[in-house]
């Protein structure tokens, strides 16, 4: 046998096929830091989440008993009664709707809810107060279909009807004969594993609705009808449909929000829920939700509910009077409307270079 047959093989070298140069590995992980770095200071919740952290050291620092537990609780139970309605409200201006009624529609659940208490199980007097709300959302839906008008227009109205229902349901005095030995109030005004237990609602709520949002076809129409409203309409979206489908949702956790509430509170006074609507309203934008419409984010309606629970508090602990509640309320809507203006502008200058 030959030298040449008898001799090994050697393997032929394939380009690409060695180590990777450890120069190669450093810019290919940059670019993936960089990459995961633009997302994160991409989203929409960042800001919010990061003016909420600096809220509460900044309460906590000069009030250490802020961060107490029973404070934090207290807190966040306040929040979860803004954030269930801000939810919904993140449909609305996702299609450049707002709702003004909301206060209305939770201020008569609380007072039907517990009217009808006094004379049927608690859980089903809930569960028709609910269902009412639902109706009242179902009303100024149809009414802006109706006359083809924007919500705005309509709710600015409905808010009086519905505040003055309150008076005549209630004739002006607090509801009485409420049962409030029953497991409605102890369960659901109380605590479970650790927290108020209407903060588990807006947990799940907020799993489901931030799936609906993003995922469903149901979503995608109320993204696209804020985006372009005539664009949506000659794609054949049914744009009237979705409008009022939104505020049936806003009206029945507007209702929820407001069972809840009586649960924690006890109690139902004819004054209740005043300013609720500028309440709810706030988290939604100062979550993150543009008033132009065509995007939204339900995460950031519960930071939202938060930053403005926690401005609340901070208003207390600074022994501020509590009439600057709604001055200081206003305030951060402004804030908020205009530096998502800007930030906006920018982004688009940006993406407009190319960067």
């Amino acid at each position: 046998m030959s030298e040449t047959s008898s001799a090994t093989p050697q393997p032929t070298a394939v380009p690409g096929s060695g180590p990777t140069p450890p120069q190669a590995r450093e810019t290919s992980g940059g670019a993936r830091a960089r990459s995961v770095w633009r997302r994160v200071t991409s989203l929409d919740e960042l800001g919010p989440l990061l003016a909420l952290a600096a809220l509460v050291i900044l309460i906590g620092g000069f009030h250490s008993e802020f961060t107490e537990k029973n404070v934090l609780l207290n807190t966040v139970r306040s929040a979860s009664f803004v954030a269930i309605a801000a939810y919904g409200m993140v449909y609305l201006l996702a299609m450049t709707e707002i709702d003004l009624s909301v206060g209305g529609i939770y201020a008569l659940t609380i007072m039907l809810a517990a009217k009808w208490m006094a004379d049927i199980n608690p859980y089903l007097a809930a569960v028709l107060a609910i269902l009412v709300a639902v109706m009242l959302g179902a009303f100024n839906g149809l009414l802006a279909n109706v006359f083809r008008i924007p919500v705005i227009i309509i709710t600015l109205g409905t808010l009086s009807m519905y505040r003055g229902l309150v008076q005549i349901v209630s004739d002006g005095k607090p509801a009485t004969g409420i049962p409030l030995d029953s497991s409605f109030f102890t369960k659901l005004g109380g605590e479970t594993l650790g927290l108020p237990t209407s903060a588990w609602f807006v947990l799940v709520l907020g799993v489901i609705l931030t799936f609906v949002f993003r995922k469903t076809r149901f979503g995608a129409m109320v993204r696209a009808t804020g985006s372009n409203h005539q664009a949506a309409e000659f794609s054949g979206i049914p744009t009237r449909r979705i409008r009022l489908y939104a505020l049936m949702l806003v009206g029945g956790l507007s209702g929820l929000a407001g069972v809840l509430s009586l649960a924690y509170f006890q109690g139902a006074d004819p004054t209740i829920g005043a300013g609720y609507e500028l309440q709810v309203i706030a988290a939604a934008i100062i979550g993150g939700t543009a008033v132009s419409g065509g995007t939204g984010t339900v995460p950031g309606a519960l930071i939202g509910a938060l930053i403005v629970s926690v401005i609340n508090s901070g208003l207390i602990f600074f022994s501020i009077n509590s009439n600057w509640t709604n001055f200081v309320t206003g305030a951060v809507i402004v804030i908020a409307v205009g530096s998502d203006a800007l930030i906006r502008r920018r982004r688009a200058a940006r993406a407009l270079r190319g960067i």
